[in-house]
């Protein structure tokens, strides 16, 4: 096949993952399928208390039983001078408040503060010996108070996370103007307030961690093959602040990875724990999570409890907006901790008008596994907040929910458009985003449908979820490299782990240089074969890595343009490139961009101007950022009799901008849509008052399944990004970051009819029972 066959690979084109071969008939490569010689096998020890000193471990029963190679404990881990996990990043490092910052140890020595810290580590010859010599060890706790609820955290008396800050108060965000708040509240004739627990949740990805660590002596090298999201973070952290060693000591391999949404994106104690018992023993270590391990260990996302208030005039015009957030962070200042508590406050005003705002956050330590970033990141939070309240000011000024919020939709002859919280919407028309969806909804056909379940005996409820977001993070890098046959291997500095790079970045390079989409090659996940990147999450990866590969692209073309003027004999500035091939304007002389590739590697009579290889990079800044944006409707029925609720219609309509590949887009919003159904209505980590975890298994922690999904009707209309060379805006997030607000509003819709209160998330057949319960007796009373 020479060229490219637009019609079927192009951007654009509803092209299937070509990865997916492989996985589905099983010949994927994940860390747990890699065996490597003499490999022995690790099991963590998790504290037994929330909130203990350490007085005394002893090993030597686990230390002689069958099998057991070395055993690690935190005082071994001092010993060694090893250093502790620090943020990634925290909001005065962009010139915010101050803040009380944490080093997470990877062995705790002294002090336990939840009961997801590490205190030992056994290796031994098979994963069974290993557990079985676990249990074997014995420790000595002084067990002290803990507290794990987010208010009482910061309530008076309350027990300390950590000494030295007052109050448990990691830090304090704050967006506008008090004042200029406050008086708005007091001028406006309506007001509506909320108080909304957003659950804390576990990600719960099909593929549990595992981490593999090996070391070679003779070079002083060390190999980590780990489920990771972000390769070289990951071996930046281990190294530099771990290990306290030169990165080029550690190559991180990520192969295929089961599902990432935030929490893989972070390195944990057991990364580096292998690579320390592989050093010791001299034979690589691995370790993998069971799930139960990994619902306790892992990250979890959410876990804010907000109140909000919304002030607005008779029309239902939005005059003020004012909230207080308290997200609960966990007894460290995990990874990315501080995203959802910025993120949650800065996109409060959304797609609205709001012309004045108070809004103020704060990360709040407890004695329970550290909160990080889980799909979406403080978005959803933020959207739950405003899409509820507007549902109930409608409610209150028997408004239409949809007409209230059309009311006060920031259009797009206001683009660009800057938010009363500093950023500044490049594109996007919110009120044809939200007519298509109340079309694509039967908007109108509602009523008879209500009626219907009424007659079945059945509340009915619709719910709208208006979502925006701020995708991409950072910067990013990409690389185009030829070979001498010609063709071209793409080096990604994002990594894949269930999006379709493979393809889509395929789909776009076929596009712009014309080589045969399946001569293109993609490399990803190996800190030895990638020069630099920064992994994926926070939607990314089409956003900068797209608009990275974009100008590695045009920097192959204008390489090659010097080249194909040599072969044919004319000025560079004569050679135009289309659809894959160079030609001399005004001529029927042309060369294809594949041969002109083949001649930089050529063996003698390379022209001195001329380097060996053809190859072109490219970075791309997520400043300015770009904003996709979406509207999501929702239709539950709740059978009153058992309070459980069923969702019976959903309609998504999302603004992207360039969709790159339909069919892996709508897939990307479903399944955020689905992660966001099952934070509303079924799951929830729980931790009792001494900290201990309740729901550490599958029995206890509910997940939602296909029979309790409805058909998603999706669609996507191309409003470009003016942000970035190929006008995209990011998909990953927006399913994840509507779907909740769709379904609760849809709820208490539902609900109203019979005067019920509001519930908080997970909305548990149990708690809407409750609520209709509670309904009946007042209407009996």
């Amino acid at each position: 096949m020479r060229g490219r066959d637009v019609t079927k690979f192009g951007i654009g084109q509803p092209v299937r993952r070509i990865e997916d071969q492989r996985f589905i008939t099983g010949r994927g490569r994940f860390v747990d399928d890699i065996g490597l010689p003499r490999q022995c096998y690790g099991i963590v020890v998790y504290s037994l208390h929330a909130h203990a000193r350490i007085r005394r471990i002893d090993t030597t029963q686990a230390a002689a039983a069958e099998g057991v190679l070395c055993i690690l404990t935190g005082a071994d881990a001092v010993a060694e001078g090893f250093g502790g996990m620090p943020p990634l990043f925290m909001p005065e490092d962009a010139g915010g408040p101050k803040c009380y910052r944490t080093r997470r140890p990877i062995l705790c020595a002294n002090l336990v503060r939840c009961v997801s810290d590490r205190v030992a580590f056994v290796v031994a010859e098979t994963e069974a010996q290993a557990r079985d010599a676990a249990e074997r060890i014995n420790i000595d706790y002084d067990v002290l108070p803990a507290v794990t609820g987010i208010e009482q955290s910061v309530a008076a008396g309350a027990p300390q996370v950590w000494p030295d800050c007052p109050g448990n108060v990691s830090f304090t965000l704050a967006f506008g103007n008090k004042e200029a708040t406050d008086t708005a509240f007091a001028r406006a004739p309506h007001t509506v307030s909320l108080k909304i627990d957003n659950n804390r949740i576990a990600s719960n990805a099909i593929e549990p961690r595992c981490a593999i660590g090996a070391y070679e002596p003779g070079e002083d090298q060390y190999t980590l093959y780990c489920t990771t999201q972000n390769p070289h973070g990951t071996r930046n952290m281990v190294a530099q602040s771990i290990f306290q060693i030169p990165e080029t000591k550690l190559r991180v391999i990520s192969p295929d990875v089961g599902g990432g949404f935030g929490p893989k994106g972070a390195c944990y104690p057991e990364d580096a724990l292998v690579l320390w018992a592989a050093r010791r023993l001299g034979r690589p270590v691995k370790w993998t999570a069971t799930r139960s391990e990994a619902i306790l260990g892992e990250l979890h996302g959410r876990n804010q409890i907000v109140t909000v208030e919304l002030a607005f005039d008779n029309d239902g015009k939005i005059l003020g907006l004012r909230s207080l957030g308290l997200h609960g962070i966990g007894a460290y200042t995990a990874a990315a901790c501080a995203a959802p508590v910025v993120f949650a406050a800065r996109l409060l005003p959304s797609v609205y008008q709001v012309p004045a705002i108070h809004l103020v956050n704060k990360a709040v330590f407890s004695h329970t596994t550290p909160v990080g970033t889980y799909r979406g990141a403080g978005r959803p939070e933020a959207i739950m907040a405003i899409e509820r309240l507007l549902d109930e000011a409608a409610a209150k000024l028997g408004i239409d929910a949809a007409e209230i919020r059309r009311h006060n939709l920031i259009t797009a002859q206001q683009m660009p458009y800057k938010t009363t919280t500093g950023y500044t919407y490049d594109s996007g028309d919110f009120p044809r985003i939200l007519d298509a969806a109340m079309e694509k909804a039967d908007w109108s056909g509602f009523p008879a449908r209500r009626a219907e379940s009424k007659r079945n005996g059945k509340l009915r409820g619709r719910g709208i979820g208006y979502l925006i977001e701020e995708a991409a993070a950072f910067n990013e890098r990409m690389e185009l490299r030829f070979d001498p046959g010609g063709t071209v291997t793409i080096v990604a500095g994002t990594h894949s782990h269930g999006q379709g790079h493979a393809t889509t970045y395929a789909q776009m390079v076929s596009e712009w240089l014309g080589v045969p989409f399946e001569a293109i090659r993609h490399v990803q996940g190996d800190t030895d074969a990638v020069p630099f990147g920064r992994g994926t999450y926070a939607a990314r990866s089409a956003v900068l890595g797209g608009s990275a590969l974009r100008l590695a692209a045009d920097a192959v073309i204008e390489k090659a343009r010097q080249m194909a003027g040599h072969l044919m004999e004319a000025s560079p500035a004569d050679i135009e490139f289309e659809d894959g091939t160079f030609k001399i304007a005004g001529t029927d002389r042309s060369m294809p961009l594949m041969d002109v590739a083949k001649a930089f590697y050529r063996p003698m009579m390379l022209p001195p101007q001329f380097s060996v290889g053809m190859e072109g990079s490219g970075s791309w800044s997520a400043d300015p950022a770009s904003f996709p944006n979406g509207c999501q409707i929702c239709e539950v029925e709740v059978d009153s009799e058992t309070g459980a609720v069923e969702i019976v219609r959903y309609t998504a309509v999302d603004d992207v901008g360039r969709v790159l590949n339909p069919l892996l887009c709508e897939g990307q919003i479903q399944g955020g849509i689905v992660q966001g159904i099952g934070q509303a209505l079924k799951e929830k980590v729980v931790f009792d008052d001494a900290g201990q975890l309740l729901s550490g298994t599958f029995q206890d922690y509910a997940m939602p399944r296909a029979a309790d999904l409805p058909d998603l009707h999706s669609e996507m209309i191309e409003i470009l990004a003016t942000t970035n060379p190929i006008g995209v805006k990011g998909a990953g997030e927006a399913g994840a970051t509507g779907a909740p607000a769709a379904v609760m509003n849809a709820l208490a819709d539902a609900l109203r009819e019979i005067g019920a209160g509001n519930i908080d998330m997970p909305a548990t057949p149990q708690r809407v029972w409750n609520s209709i319960r509670r309904a009946n007796k007042v209407v009996h009373a």
